[in-house]
């Protein structure tokens, strides 16, 4: 799967923690957001980062997984996660 390669490779980047990805999102300017890997197990995570690379085919020009979703979107989405 593209994706765990992604996340494998952002993860060893700049400034995250041991446990965490970092992802880019937004529609026109990308904002970096570093986030827990248990996030991947969660069905509602997963359907998002389907949808995502279903409708845009996930292009990665930062080096991290890049989702062309608005931030609202995604901001509401882990916030659930999180609780």
């Amino acid at each position: 799967m593209a994706i765990l390669r992604m996340i494998k490779m952002s993860s060893t980047t700049r400034d995250v923690p041991k446990g965490h990805f970092a992802v880019y999102v937004g529609e026109n300017q990308k904002k970096r957001f570093v986030i827990p890997i248990s996030f991947l197990s969660k069905p509602s995570f997963q359907d998002f980062l389907s949808q995502a690379e279903e409708e845009f085919v996930f292009n990665h020009p930062m080096g991290g997984v890049t989702i062309p979703r608005s931030e609202d979107l995604f901001n509401d989405l882990t916030s659930r996660l999180r609780k």
